[in-house]
């Protein structure tokens, strides 16, 4: 009992053979090297970002108040200056 949908350790092994037969023995050390440095660049980042919403977050001061710009209706004609 591997996993529960059924997946059996000799299916990880014909991933594996299918992987060696496709991408060569030489370029999947490269690959894995690539993918792996992706993960830890990823995790530093979430990590960073976690970190930055677990702060204080500081009081913000009231937002301005802004009139909304009048909108021409649709059927108007466009309107041209002189």
């Amino acid at each position: 009992m591997f996993l529960r949908n059924g997946l059996e350790p000799w299916h990880l092994l014909i991933v594996g053979v299918v992987l060696i037969l496709l991408f060569g023995s030489k370029k999947l050390p490269d690959t894995a090297r690539a993918l792996g440095k992706s993960l830890r660049i990823l995790k530093s980042e979430t990590k960073a970002m976690r970190e930055e919403s677990e702060g204080p977050v500081p009081a913000a001061a009231p937002a301005p108040q802004v009139a909304p710009a009048p909108v021409a209706p649709a059927d108007a004609p466009p309107r041209t200056t002189a």
